[in-house]
C-alpha cells in the first residue's frame, strides 16, 4: 500500500472500532483510536504475515500488550482477512469469538492472550528470544500504553531484552497521555521516556504516532539496528479522529451510544472522502 492507501485503511479501522462498540455497549475507544495508524502500518505494510495461514511458523509476531485496546486489533485483523468483518458486531457478546481482551486460542491472528498490563511485553520478549535461539528471522512487535509503564514488569522485560540483545524485537509505545484515572503525569509519571529507555539499553526513535510516513521510516530504521532492541516512542492523541473523544479521559473505557456513534462515523466518513 502507498501512504494514501494506508491513511484510508486507518480511517476504515477507526470506523470499525466505533461500529463494533455500539452493540457491545462496552469497550475501550480512546486507546484503540489512538493506535489505529500504528496497527495499520504494521498489518498492511510492515509485518510478514499470511492471513490464510495464521500459524505460519515464519510469520512476524504482534503482541497487544495493552490488551484492553482489543477493538483496534480486531479491526485490523478483520480488514486484513483473518476473519469476516461481520464478527466485529459480536464484540464482548456471550458465545461470540471476540472477547473484551485478545484470546490466542479462539481468535485467528492473535499471537498472545493479553489483558493484565505488562505481561504481554514479557511474552513478546520470550518470542523474540525463541526466534534467536531457533535461528529464525521473524520479527516481534509489541504495542504498549504509556499508562502501562507503571507496571514494574515492563522494566524487567526492557532490561532483559537489552541483556539478550533482542534486535528482532520492536516495541511501540502509544503515548497518548491519558489512562483510566486521569493523565499519566498525574497518576504515575514515567518521564523522561526517551532517557529511561536509552538507559535500559534500547535504541529509541521518537515520532508522531499518527504520521504514516514517520511510522514507515521508524520501522525501517528498526530493521537496521543490530545488537539491541528498538522502541518507537509514538506521540498520539487519545480518541484520535473523533473530535468529542480526543484528549478526553472519559472515553478511555466507555462505549458510545447510537447517536454518538453516528456523529463519530459521520466525521470519519467525511475524512475518508477528503482522502479521495
Amino acid at each position: 500500500m502507498n501512504v494514501i492507501d494506508l491513511k484510508r485503511m486507518a480511517n476504515q479501522i477507526r470506523q470499525d472500532i466505533i461500529t463494533m462498540l455500539v452493540p457491545a455497549k462496552s469497550g475501550h475507544p480512546g486507546g484503540s483510536l489512538s493506535a489505529a495508524d500504528i496497527l495499520t502500518v504494521l498489518y498492511f505494510q510492515e509485518m510478514r504475515i499470511r492471513p490464510d495461514e495464521p500459524h505460519w511458523e515464519e510469520r512476524d509476531r504482534f503482541v497487544l500488550s495493552k490488551g484492553h485496546a482489543a477493538p483496534v486489533l480486531y479491526a485490523a485483523l478483520a480488514e486484513k482477512g483473518y476473519f469476516p468483518k461481520e464478527e466485529l458486531l459480536g464484540l464482548r457478546q456471550t458465545g461470540r469469538m471476540l472477547q473484551g481482551h485478545p484470546d490466542m486460542k479462539g481468535i485467528p491472528g492473535v499471537d498472545m492472550s493479553t489483558g493484565s498490563l505488562g505481561q504481554g511485553f514479557s511474552a513478546a520478549n520470550g518470542m523474540a528470544l525463541a526466534g534467536k535461539m531457533d535461528g529464525k528471522d521473524y520479527r516481534v512487535y509489541a504495542l504498549l500504553g504509556d499508562g502501562e509503564l507503571a507496571e514494574g514488569q515492563v522494566w524487567e522485560a526492557a532490561m532483559a531484552a537489552a541483556h539478550f540483545k533482542l534486535d528482532n524485537l520492536t516495541a511501540i509505545l502509544d503515548v497518548n497521555g491519558l489512562q483510566i484515572d486521569g493523565t499519566t503525569d498525574e497518576v504515575m509519571s514515567s518521564a523522561p521516556l526517551p532517557d529511561k529507555w536509552r538507559a535500559f539499553g534500547w535504541h529509541v526513535i521518537e515520532l508522531d504516532g499518527h504520521d504514516i510516513e514517520a511510522l514507515l521510516k521508524g520501522f525501517d530504521e528498526a530493521h537496521r539496528v543490530k545488537g539491541r532492541p528498538t522502541i518507537l516512542i509514538a506521540k498520539t492523541v487519545k480518541g484520535k479522529g473523533v473530535s468529542f473523544m480526543e484528549n478526553a479521559v472519559g472515553w478511555h473505557g466507555n462505549a458510545p451510544n447510537a447517536e454518538q456513534a453516528e456523529q463519530a462515523l459521520k466525521a470519519l466518513r467525511e475524512e475518508a472522502v477528503q482522502l479521495g
